[in-house]
């Protein structure tokens, strides 16, 4: 264990000093779950203290739950409880536990690091100035909003414009089976708790959105991954999960693949939605990267019209992830289910960020926003391809839009470590095994491209591909 740096002429005292150093590296991940504890006896003579300061500081370790103590081995470092879990070993703990130090870190030091592994568009690229307008907009309007709650289904306009929006891809869905949501996040949380119980199996994708794993595993589900190729998930293969597992439901992010920057073909959402009627299961299509898209592609819930599809999506990436508005779209049944969870576990949304939305919407600020982040998307992009591909990526396919490639390095590099490496020098990367259900060893990296105009990026990764 690292040194913990002491000055007996703090304000805090020493017992607080070790405490805190402790715990701090323990919340860091730098002392992991299960690691042994130097002795009292070593950790005095290390740090030139007392025993009995040492004691002290262990003790108060082991009330806050950061260690534990086993009779003559000493003091180990405990696992930390997630909250909010319903069944004991109801869940992988570990796996929980890193995903959410990674969103943790990551959120935390976005400002002071270079984020190529991000997963957001900078602030720079997103609407603040039609928001300032919009808000100062509503401001000045009347109206209990601003401090009553919403309504159960969210702000009737904004549903109103989403049935438009969604018959601009082909999906012909009315009012009762629109739902608005805290982004794609809080959708996919309302879905699990109604489908998902312990020790379910659940079709993912693999790679996927390792924020919906954890969210999973919450819940206590078995993860299936089914492998994603250039054109979406591979079906022969699915079709043999589904035979072995039974799941009832699949999440999959279909349009502008998180993290492969893929789109599904038609041809392979059609045998999707067939796997579902014959095997009797709802798919989950996550649609929140679908704007960034030039062209209109078929969803499979423009095949299947709603059917047995829930679509979610959101403005989180493409307006403000601070508003928080996203939705999801199913027949009208379930939808009134999934609102009756919606109610029961968080009330009502923002009428206020609906209301910002609406505008932003129906005033022509969105469409012309979208024009510019598919500009300045598709340079980044090229840009970005071009400097990878000269450092002996290769990469799983090139996108047609979006923020995302998916690329491996030349050689066989463990890029968990790679990740590691470059975090010591500043760098956030997004290492392919996060990105896998189970955290299965991965080459790959996912590139946010939005964030890769940094050089000491691609400096990073040329000084270790030559280490």
């Amino acid at each position: 264990m690292p040194i913990i740096n002491l000055d007996s002429n703090a304000p805090l005292s020493l017992i607080d000093q070790i405490a805190n150093g402790v715990k701090k590296m323990i919340d860091e991940r730098s002392i992991r779950a299960g690691a042994r504890m130097p002795s009292i006896r070593n950790f005095a003579r290390d740090h030139g203290i007392s025993r009995f300061t040492v004691v002290q500081a262990y003790d108060r370790l082991v009330a806050m739950g950061y260690l534990h103590s086993r009779q003559g081995s000493g003091f180990y470092v405990s696992q930390r409880q997630m909250p909010l879990v319903a069944m004991e070993n109801a869940y992988e703990p570990e796996s929980v536990t890193d995903i959410v130090w990674l969103l943790r870190n990551s959120l935390e030091h976005r400002s002071s690091s270079t984020m190529p592994g991000a997963w957001w568009l900078p602030a720079s690229w997103m609407e603040e100035t039609g928001i300032r307008k919009s808000l100062r907009t509503l401001s000045l309007r009347n109206g209990e909003f601003m401090t009553a709650y919403g309504t159960p289904g969210g702000y009737l306009p904004l549903r109103e414009l989403l049935v438009n929006k969604l018959s601009g891809i082909g999906v012909n869905a009315g009012l009762s089976q629109i739902v608005l949501t805290s982004g794609v996040t809080h959708a996919m949380d309302l879905i699990a708790r109604y489908f998902v119980r312990a020790n379910d199996a659940v079709l993912v994708d693999d790679p996927g959105y390792f924020i919906l794993f954890g969210g999973l595993r919450s819940f206590g589900a078995k993860l299936v991954g089914v492998p994603w190729n250039a054109d979406g998930p591979d079906t022969q293969v699915m079709e043999a999960l589904i035979v072995a597992h039974r799941p009832k439901i699949f999440f999959t992010n279909t349009i502008l693949h998180n993290p492969t920057g893929a789109c599904i073909s038609q041809a392979v959402a059609y045998r999707m939605l067939q796997l579902a009627e014959k095997y009797d299961m709802i798919l989950v299509e996550d649609d929140i990267y679908g704007d960034f898209h030039p062209a209109t592609l078929t969803r499979l819930a423009t095949l299947d019209q709603l059917n047995r599809v829930i679509l979610v999506s959101s403005f989180s990436k493409t307006v403000s992830a601070s508003l928080r508005v996203g939705y999801f779209a199913c027949n009208p049944e379930l939808a009134a289910s999934l609102c009756d969870v919606k109610l029961l576990t968080g009330l009502t949304t923002s009428e206020i960020s609906e209301r910002l939305m609406y505008q932003l919407l129906s005033d022509g600020h969105y469409r012309k926003h979208l024009d510019k982040l598919r500009t300045k998307l598709a340079l980044a992009r090229q840009k970005t391809i071009s400097r990878l591909e000269s450092l002996g990526f290769t990469l799983h396919c090139e996108p047609d839009g979006g923020m995302f490639v998916w690329a491996r390095p030349a050689g066989e590099y463990n890029t968990a470590e790679m990740a590691s490496v470059a975090a010591k020098r500043g760098i956030m990367l997004a290492p392919g095994h996060m990105f896998r259900p189970h955290r299965e060893p991965s080459p790959w990296l996912r590139f946010n491209v939005a964030h890769c105009g940094d050089e000491a990026t691609f400096e990073f990764l040329a000084d270790y591909s030559t280490a």
